[in-house]
């Protein structure tokens, strides 16, 4: 996870996008001292939201309002050590919570309290020590830090933010279920060789506290290679073991689970373009699984507001396991439908979605964005068809660099009720979804 010690500019911050600036909680400091050698900067971001949905998708009828909210404070620091390179770390608390119905899913009941700490780690960093890797060639982490795997489609960060209202609140984790509060795995161990050019890779260890998640402990190695046209990267994932007091059947099959993927991102030489795609395998108990996407895009850089245009396909099989993925680049990744990833499903799994993106630039601080997603249950059986359409509307507004206000409106209709094999209560209508979020990072 690249780590920022600076104030971002307007544009950065636009450019990091709101759901991506909830998950990298350092993306924003203020310096408190500075000199040669050392730094100190204090952690802020506080952000709000308030959500309605006029259906549910926990078997209860007449919609939720629900508001959701977090603080997120701390501290990051530097020590230079001359010639052996620099330590770095960072201590952030997370007070969260969550008012009103819960979410329209029921995960959250609106008594959600708490805080705690969210990230609190350390590392060392090489600097010159070695000139074969490169500037910092060498990069070894511990602690509670956020890990991410290339895009985050298959590990982004710990940030299942459960509440009281499943398992009789034994999967709570304070609230903002939405906003993810928390994202950090409990323990890790990171090294990171090579820096970001060229050959490069790494070897991870982690393993979460989050319930939700079973307590899943694995561990990871990747192998890349960057280059002006883009980055082509190889994954493994080793499954170490999982708690059983929380653990599922399907979660279970995590102990021993081995996870191969390719992927690569980039602009394959091509000005304004963007491209991605990713294949993984899942070798566990029960099968071998797949899932994978391709995805393309250009941005009209020469026509008023600059509009980019993105396509992308993905597929994951019925027995998939979605584990640690997240939001990463934005809205839509990898949480495929305001609606659909959050409350209805598909929750990646089972599931085939074609999806069509556009956003532009009407003013320098302002991006306003459409979605639009097509899901398809790969089979049915004794499962949920989870067929249906969503498009979202949203604007991301920065009104200064300590004010983000980012509306989104959806429209969700699903092609089953859950009186006939869906998940949406009172019937297969279109659901009219909204959220209001509000962001102050310093």
């Amino acid at each position: 996870m690249e780590r920022f010690n600076r104030r971002n500019t307007l544009p950065t911050l636009l450019g990091l996008g709101l759901s991506t600036l909830l998950g990298a909680s350092q993306a924003q400091a203020v310096a408190l001292y500075s000199d040669d050698d050392t730094t100190l900067t204090g952690n802020f971001l506080a952000v709000y939201g308030h959500f309605n949905s006029r259906k549910n998708y926990d078997g209860t009828s007449g919609g939720s309002t629900w508001r959701e909210g977090f603080i997120k404070y701390g501290l990051s620091g530097t020590q230079g050590l001359g010639s052996f390179g620099s330590l770095y770390g960072t201590a952030n608390l997370v007070s969260s919570a969550t008012w009103g119905d819960g979410d329209a899913a029921g995960f959250t009941d609106g008594s959600e309290r708490t805080s705690k700490f969210d990230e609190a780690f350390a590392g060392w960093k090489s600097g010159e020590l070695f000139p074969l890797l490169g500037k910092d060639g060498v990069d070894l982490s511990w602690g509670r830090q956020v890990i991410t795997l290339g895009d985050g489609f298959i590990i982004n960060d710990d940030g299942i933010n459960m509440g009281k209202g499943v398992a009789d609140g034994d999967l709570n984790r304070g609230g903002a279920y939405y906003l993810a509060a928390r994202h950090a795995f409990d323990k890790t161990a990171v090294l990171r060789l090579g820096g970001k050019d060229g050959l490069h890779g790494s070897l991870l260890w982690f393993k979460s506290d989050n319930r939700a998640q079973a307590k899943t402990e694995m561990a990871a190695g990747t192998l890349e290679y960057s280059a002006a046209p883009g980055t082509l990267g190889l994954t493994w994932i080793h499954g170490l073991g999982v708690d059983d007091r929380y653990a599922s059947d399907f979660q279970r099959q995590r102990d021993g689970m081995n996870i191969y993927s390719l992927r690569g991102a980039g602009n394959a030489g091509i000005d304004n373009a963007h491209f991605s795609f990713e294949y993984a395998w899942q070798d566990k108990d029960a099968g071998a699984e797949k899932a994978w996407y391709l995805e393309g895009g250009y941005t009209f850089a020469n026509l008023p507001w600059s509009p980019d245009l993105t396509y992308r396909y993905s597929r994951y099989s019925q027995g998939w396991d979605a584990l640690f993925n997240g939001q990463n680049r934005g809205f839509g990744t990898w949480f495929q439908g305001e609606v659909a990833a959050n409350y209805a499903g598909p929750f990646n799994s089972n599931t085939q979605v074609h999806h069509l993106g556009l956003k532009a630039k009407p003013l320098e601080n302002l991006t306003l964005g459409a979605l639009f997603f097509d899901y398809r249950t790969l089979h049915t059986g004794q499962a949920l068809n989870l067929d249906g359409r969503e498009t979202d509307l949203y604007a991301e507004w920065a009104i200064n660099e300590h004010l983000i206000i980012t509306p989104l409106v959806g429209l969700y209709k699903p092609r089953k009720g859950q009186d006939n094999g869906g998940s949406q209560f009172g019937g297969n209508g279109t659901n009219v979804y909204s959220q209001l979020i509000v962001a102050v990072p310093f």
